[in-house]
């Protein structure tokens, strides 16, 4: 092993620790010396290890946490028709509980030569996950691209919507209706998508009601996006006389409706919820939902030329491409009930399931 790799190295013009690093994978080499290693073991003689062997044209990995939610269907179609469109083939790998990890999909395409690989709402959106995983990544001559979610510790184009501007919308458009205690119910906080709306959240209630940090900290809820998790947040904040709630999600908005009936409480007339996505089919809940529109086709779209424009060698900015969300009006709201200046509505006492 130590004169092949000394052999390889004379006929790059590199060194043998670099040569290892181009075999395993690692990150801290360039592009043109990774291209000169693989090009010394073609003139050599020897096989490329699977993974550096020359990656299918013709293919493109989608990684997605899950397919419940509605959202990611929809980002998968789009980027789908994209690829297509350019003809490329995607590869769907979805996440499912107790099923592949995002690292395992991510092996999955590797070894099966993929051109690319787009992640969808992955590891890169947790703050607390070891970014390391995409540097790798890197190392082993992979191009990508992040959708939802930023890390300045990733060099690799970013895809995401404006989650500040997204609350910020909703809440603006619930204080024009005369909403004076408003709720946020959103996922785990170590995600970035979280910590920017909360951010958002925060610096509006302030600007519009004169609420501080403190004073607004209980109005906002930590759970799962799930119509569950909004069920329970949504709960909590009903317990607190909120009037309004903003939802990290369409499914969460959904289990805040369901909160808000299960005590007896109609909506949008005595609780207005606002969900976040537009996800497809959601104008057609009871009722229609308000909700904050993620630009979807236009994210995907960015992210398909993006990863494509990587392919081709000409690679996209290191950064991230934020989008502008839209607000769409519709049924779950409405005016703030009729109360006294400053008072909270008791919530009615939760009804006794049949």
């Amino acid at each position: 092993m130590t004169a092949r790799l000394a052999d390889i190295a004379a006929q790059a013009g590199v060194s043998e620790a670099t040569v290892s690093r181009v075999l395993n994978g690692k990150p801290g080499v360039s592009a043109t010396t990774r291209q000169s290693v693989l090009a010394a073991l073609d003139v050599l003689g020897y096989e490329r290890p699977v993974r550096l062997r020359r990656r299918s044209a013709g293919l493109v990995g989608l990684i997605t946490p899950e397919l419940e939610n509605p959202i990611f269907p929809a980002f998968a179609q789009v980027i789908g028709q994209a690829l297509t469109r350019q003809g490329y083939t995607p590869v769907l790998a979805t996440q499912t509980p107790g099923g592949s990890t995002e690292d395992e999909l991510t092996e999955m395409l590797v070894d099966r030569g993929v051109a690319g690989i787009i992640f969808v709402s992955g590891l890169h959106a947790d703050t607390s996950a070891d970014m390391g995983r995409y540097e790798q990544l890197r190392g082993q001559g992979v191009p990508f691209v992040l959708i939802n979610g930023f890390s300045d510790k990733v060099q690799a184009p970013f895809v995401s919507p404006d989650d500040r501007a997204a609350v910020e919308l909703a809440v603006t458009h619930l204080t024009a209706l005369g909403h004076r205690r408003i709720g946020l119910a959103l996922g785990p906080k170590r995600f970035v998508p979280v910590q920017r709306k909360i951010e958002g959240f925060l610096r509006c209630v302030q600007e519009r009601l004169g609420l501080d940090a403190a004073a607004a900290e209980p109005l906002v809820q930590h759970s799962l996006y799930t119509l569950e998790g909004g069920q329970a947040a949504a709960a909590a904040l009903i317990e607190q006389g909120v009037t309004a709630i903003v939802c990290a999600s369409d499914m969460m908005a959904l289990g805040a409706i369901r909160a808000a009936r299960q005590r007896g409480l109609d909506v949008p007339r005595e609780v207005s919820v606002v969900g976040f996505d537009d996800s497809p089919l959601i104008a057609f809940t009871d009722p229609p939902l308000t909700t904050i529109r993620q630009p979807v086709q236009a994210m995907g779209q960015a992210a398909v030329r993006a990863l494509l424009e990587e392919i081709g060698g000409t690679p996209a900015p290191h950064s991230e491409f934020v989008f502008h969300p839209e607000l769409v009006v519709r049924g779950s709201t409405a005016s703030a009930p009729k109360a006294a200046p400053g008072t909270a509505k008791v919530p009615r006492p939760l009804r006794a399931s049949r």
